[in-house]
């Protein structure tokens, strides 16, 4: 037992020095003022109009991020599921090849194909077809969020989707259920634990988002996670940022206690 608390130690020490600590940390910032005073103000400053605008489109983007990456992934696991494994092993090494390039830099690429002058309005010249005005916009932000956690949706999805047993499928079919039966009856509710793994690894990175509207929203389109880096890095009011921080880590965990408690009570029934 000795042993194994030894080999556990770095990742214990891990733990407290990079994720505990900065989480006392924060939260004791969030909820004291300037002088130290024990207050509420920074967290309720969430209900703030500009905080509560930033928000709510901050959940719309996740939102849609989320559902169009869940619409793209189930569908692409069900492929992978019925490939060979050779083309299997090809297909997934193109899903996580984007995985291992600087984050930075893919959406630095995607601002060079949005831009007004960019290789999408190039190709849509070409075709005689008029430009969009993409960059800059809550559209480009949320296409800059759906190819960098797509990845985060199909991986798990397509564990869970090719752990199904095959004799399980087939007692469906030999019972009359035809291909559509099959997907809605069996394949999906025994993949569920996958999906919602998969839309917590998507949906949470995505509300929290502050990079990706930086770049590809230039400023223009204010997320609740630019306006916490804003308060941290320029106005330097950490007492608010935390408070913000800690109000968005509320949700987020309601979010997930909500999401691992419905996981739980479809995991022993999901066929039946």
């Amino acid at each position: 037992m000795s042993k194994r608390k030894f080999l556990a130690s770095p990742y214990i020490i891990w733990m407290i020095g990079f994720t505990i600590l900065p989480l006392i940390m924060i939260i004791g910032y969030g909820v004291t003022d300037g002088s130290g005073t024990v207050t509420l103000s920074n967290i309720l400053a969430i209900f703030n109009p500009i905080h509560r605008k930033a928000l709510l489109l901050s959940l719309a983007l996740a939102a849609c991020s989320t559902g169009i990456c869940l619409a793209i992934a189930f569908p692409l696991a069900l492929v992978l599921r019925n490939l060979n494994f050779n083309k299997k092993g090809f297909i997934t090494l193109i899903v996580i090849l984007p995985m291992w390039m600087n984050f930075m830099l893919r959406v630095l690429a995607w601002q060079v194909i949005l831009a007004e002058n960019g290789i999408l309005n190039m190709a849509l010249g070409w075709l005689g077809i008029e430009p969009l005005h993409i960059m800059y916009t809550p559209v480009a932000v949320m296409i800059g969020m759906i190819y960098d956690y797509l990845p985060f949706m199909i991986l798990p999805i397509y564990n869970a989707v090719s752990n199904i047993r095959e004799d399980v499928v087939e007692a469906a079919r030999d019972l009359g259920a035809d291909n559509s039966v099959v997907r809605r009856k069996i394949i999906f509710p025994l993949s569920l634990p996958g999906i919602i793994s998969g839309i917590t690894m998507v949906f949470v990175p995505s509300l929290t988002e502050f990079v990706v509207p930086n770049i590809l929203g230039g400023g223009k389109v204010l997320l609740i996670g630019n306006v916490i880096e804003q308060e941290f890095t320029q106005s330097m009011n950490w007492n608010l940022g935390s408070g913000l921080s800690v109000a968005l880590m509320v949700f987020i965990i309601i979010s997930m206690l909500f999401t691992l408690k419905n996981d739980s009570e479809d995991g022993g029934s999901l066929v039946w």
